[in-house]
């Protein structure tokens, strides 16, 4: 039995790694596939398995989904704001220095996750759900914030609502995975276009010699802070990383290094809560969460004790392949034509649309994009284009949406 779950355990790491250098292949496709009809062929296989298989896939893809965000500006659901300080870091010749903290802030999200289980075992037991208004007030408080922070505070404001109108758009019509082509359009291939407009090149990246001993220095403050938020996503299925690293970092005011650190140690906590989640409320926050209730229901104590067991397995290896892999994928990344790797990811994000999401994604895909485009010609952060979740998130907790 024992072997049976090494072996499920790296199958799962395999696969995320696997899906996390694809742009647009996500743990939840991954999942919901294991749980449905094909399910069938599975048959005989314990569950238990399938769930360990599940978790480490899950925790691999959050560190490798950082590759293709920084390197590439392809962003997933969680790492579309790394394509910013990240992208920029690359362009400085930092690349792996970025990339390594955002590694770093995964690792220490994992130590976190441990940390936290005690406070939120007592903690969900009392909060239980928050009202709604009050989410909705703090999400519009932080966004006024983040526009009012900007010189060209009508701009922030245009940005804001066209790329929530969009997102309001996206999340009314049905089709699979709609933040697919909404994010990586808005965050992804907009500055990619902007990448072969400018004739970016990839300089010579630095030696990551000493990022590491860097990104533990300044983790300690990145980590606290993500340690204070990254709870909202266990009580409020609503908010994503992305949005609790924006509500966090108007606290923290990080500059760019310390918020790659906070958002590498938010989006891995978000993902390890709702496994706790699961196990305490018995609420589905993630796609793999739900995949793991579709195949045991609320997991017992015994459960949840190999799930977490599998999360630091498979987090602490993770990290190690996650390193090596972007120094190979940096090392592919300086002999080329960033333009024409530009051109083939654009043409990659849009044949994987076409197949998560249909016609109607590459219509998102398209509009997002000419958004994303016409968003950075304002001259504002292009941290206000999370309008696009914040403002459908607000019109969910007001029940308007």
């Amino acid at each position: 039995m024992l072997l049976e779950m090494v072996l499920f355990l790296l199958a799962g790491m395999a696969t995320g790694i696997l899906a996390g250098l694809i742009p647009g292949i996500h743990t939840n496709l991954i999942g919901a596939i294991l749980v449905s009809g094909t399910l069938s062929l599975l048959i005989g296989i314990n569950p238990i398995y399938l769930v360990i298989f599940i978790v480490a896939m899950s925790i691999s893809q959050v560190f490798i989904d950082f590759i293709p965000s920084i390197f590439l500006g392809a962003p997933e659901d969680g790492t579309e704001l790394s394509v910013l300080p990240g992208h920029e870091m690359l362009k400085e010749g930092e690349g792996l220095k970025a990339a390594n903290l955002a590694f770093i802030g995964g690792l220490g999200g994992i130590f976190l996750f441990f940390l936290l289980i005690p406070p939120l075992y007592f903690g969900s037991k009392i909060i239980g759900n928050l009202p709604g208004i009050v989410i909705a007030l703090g999400l519009m408080g932080v966004s006024l914030n983040m526009i009012l922070s900007e010189q060209k505070k009508a701009s922030a404001i245009l940005t804001f609502i066209l790329s929530g109108a969009l997102g309001l758009t996206a999340s009314g019509l049905e089709i699979n995975e709609p933040l697919l082509p909404l994010l990586t359009g808005l965050f992804g291939s907009a500055g990619l276009f902007f990448s072969i407009n400018q004739k970016t090149k990839v300089e010579k990246q630095k030696d990551d010699e000493g990022s590491i001993q860097e990104g533990i220095k300044e983790s300690k403050r990145a980590l606290v802070w993500s340690a204070m938020f990254s709870p909202l996503s266990l009580f409020l299925p609503a908010l994503s990383s992305g949005q609790i690293a924006i509500v966090s970092n108007q606290f923290a005011k990080s500059e760019k290094k310390q918020f790659l650190l906070m958002l590498g140690a938010i989006t891995m906590l978000s993902m390890c809560l709702s496994f706790l989640g699961l196990f305490l409320i018995s609420k589905t926050r993630t796609g793999s969460a739900a995949a793991i209730m579709s195949l045991v229901g609320t997991p017992d104590l015994k459960t949840f004790i190999l799930i977490s067991i599998t999360i630091l397995i498979s987090g602490v290896l993770s990290f190690l392949i996650a390193k090596k892999v972007s120094k190979k994928f940096i090392a592919t990344l300086e002999k080329v034509d960033y333009s024409k790797v530009s051109i083939a990811t654009i043409i990659l994000i849009g044949i994987v649309t076409f197949f998560v999401s249909g016609i109607l994604g590459l219509v998102i895909l398209a509009m997002s994009t000419a958004t994303g485009i016409y968003c950075i010609k304002l001259g504002v952060k292009r941290t206000n284009m999370m309008g696009s979740l914040i403002l459908p998130t607000i019109l969910f907790y007001l029940k308007m949406a």
